[in-house]
């Protein structure tokens, strides 16, 4: 199973841990496709892809200049806090109303890369007694897809650029210093 084909816009934009993770996924779907039969719960098979979703925003968060650089490698920023709608409602200057301002965002992509981080992680990995939630195989597919055509949405619509991403220059400047 290829979910992302490896020319692709996205693949060049991600960062070599993120391709490590998709490729897992890739690889887990692979393995469970022969024995899913057997498996109650499917989450699993999500989260290989929620992890480089995480990833893949704060890159892009930090490409557009939503985030600053010391964000993007602090251990306290959290995603599903600053991209939720509702958090900081009454303030016009959070994230999300940055996003639905942004020249090539909007409301709509803002609620999309909302719904789908709701939808591929908290749903997902929560534990909720009040709403226990199994994943069967295909409702865990139809996420991962969610996952990908949400990051290959942002890469082309938001004209990322690919070849050179503002976390690899980073990343660079880090690896040097050590």
């Amino acid at each position: 199973m290829e979910c992302i084909k490896k020319d692709s816009p996205l693949w060049m934009y991600l960062s070599e841990y993120q391709r490590g993770l998709l490729l897992d996924g890739e690889e887990l779907c692979n393995h469970v496709s022969h024995i899913s039969d057997n498996i109650s719960d499917y989450s699993f098979l999500v989260f290989p892809f929620a992890k480089a979703y995480e990833g893949f925003l704060k890159q892009f968060l930090l490409d557009l200049d939503f985030i600053q650089e010391d964000e993007y490698y602090g251990d306290d920023i959290r995603i599903g806090r600053i991209m939720n709608p509702h958090y900081l409602k009454n303030n016009r200057n959070s994230l999300f109303d940055r996003m639905c301002n942004y020249k090539n965002g909007g409301e709509a992509l803002a609620k999309r890369i909302w719904n789908v981080w709701r939808r591929g992680r908290n749903e997902v990995f929560h534990y909720f007694p009040h709403n226990f939630r199994k994943l069967t195989y295909n409702e865990a597919l139809e996420i991962i897809k969610e996952i990908i055509e949400v990051m290959n949405l942002l890469v082309v619509k938001c004209d990322l650029d690919t070849s050179n991403p503002k976390s690899a220059n980073l990343t660079e400047k880090v690896l040097t210093i050590k």
